[in-house]
């Protein structure tokens, strides 16, 4: 039998050269109609969704897969962005029930959505396999739900190692990732501290990544901690420094969540009228996220930040 080499396919590796610019450069250049978009929850990239609603005019419609919804993708699905929304669990977390996305999915406002569930770790498999190159991952978590009878994507097979069931759950690339960490090299070193979920795996996955962080260091400092480095440059298209990028959520060794200012957008989230008066005030009324913090007022953001360093500084020992 001839050997028959394989045929190499192009890299996607991205070069280590100067990768910050704005969010409004990096959404202009990365983001546009019908783009499948994947979007991490720890932190959440709040200062890059504001800047997709601010272009949502241009960008118009978007297929979104997430592993939980909790009230930040609904900031895009209440303006009508998301076409389609692939999630597991949904809620919003501390703050309770988010209203934007049962209207959509229950009454099609303020457009119908289509909804492809899968569990926690189901998305987070899908992720694997794509950030490995392979058409599917198995999986037994899901199996004796209900979710398999709803999604017909999943597939449950026998192993054909024991002949006992598994599901198998379709790869997933999106075709750009938006997460928000903890700092990064102007090369796009990114390091996340604390909880990051599974930011590192969908930066793995996804053709393209923008990353938002609250502050940009020397490649010397990200040397220092090398172990910290969860998305290595050749992943990173776009390095964004937003300090404060993931209010109304928190950032480990940055700030603490606020809660009360987040009880109040579920609040106004309660109506979509509320929910429009509340976009075209803290995001369409805002020109940056600089803008949307002076707005929300750097003293409530720096007494969050005191709260969290009260009891916490990354490489303080206690």
């Amino acid at each position: 039998m001839r050997y028959q080499p394989i045929e190499a396919k192009p890299g996607r590796a991205k070069p280590a050269v100067k990768k910050v610019m704005t969010a409004q450069e990096a959404v202009s250049r990365f983001i546009h109609e019908n783009t499948y978009l994947g979007m991490s929850v720890s932190a959440a990239p709040a200062a890059l969704i504001w800047e997709i609603v601010r272009q949502k005019d241009r960008i118009k419609s978007l297929d979104l897969t997430i592993t939980s919804q909790i009230g930040m993708s609904s900031v895009l699905i209440g303006t009508g962005l998301v076409r389609k929304l692939e999630m597991a669990y949904n809620w919003g977390g501390i703050e309770g029930e988010d209203k934007v996305f049962r209207r959509a999915a229950e009454k099609g406002i303020p457009r119908p959505i289509e909804i492809e569930e899968y569990s926690n770790f189901g998305m987070a498999m899908r992720w694997q396999a794509g950030a490995l190159g392979i058409p599917y991952m198995p999986l037994k978590s899901m199996l004796g739900s209900d979710i398999p009878k709803y999604n017909p994507k999943i597939k449950v097979v026998d192993d054909p190692y024991t002949n006992r069931p598994v599901a198998l759950v379709p790869a997933c690339n999106p075709d750009v990732a938006i997460m928000h960490c903890a700092r990064a090299d102007e090369i796009g070193n990114v390091q996340a501290l604390g909880l990051y979920g599974n930011s590192d795996t969908l930066a793995r996955a996804a053709r393209h990544v923008i990353v938002s962080v609250e502050e940009i260091v020397t490649q010397d400092e990200i040397r220092r901690f090398p172990n910290l480095t969860t998305i290595p440059y050749y992943y990173v298209d776009a390095i964004v420094h937003a300090p404060f990028g993931a209010h109304w959520r928190e950032s480990t060794y940055y700030y603490h969540h606020d809660l009360a200012y987040g009880l109040d957008v579920y609040r106004q989230f309660g109506t979509q009228e509320g929910y429009e008066a509340w976009i075209d005030k803290y995001v369409l009324g805002t020109a940056d996220w600089d803008d949307y913090c002076r707005l929300v007022g750097y003293d409530r953001l720096n007494r969050l930040r005191l709260s969290e360093q009260k009891y916490q500084k990354f490489g303080e020992v206690r």
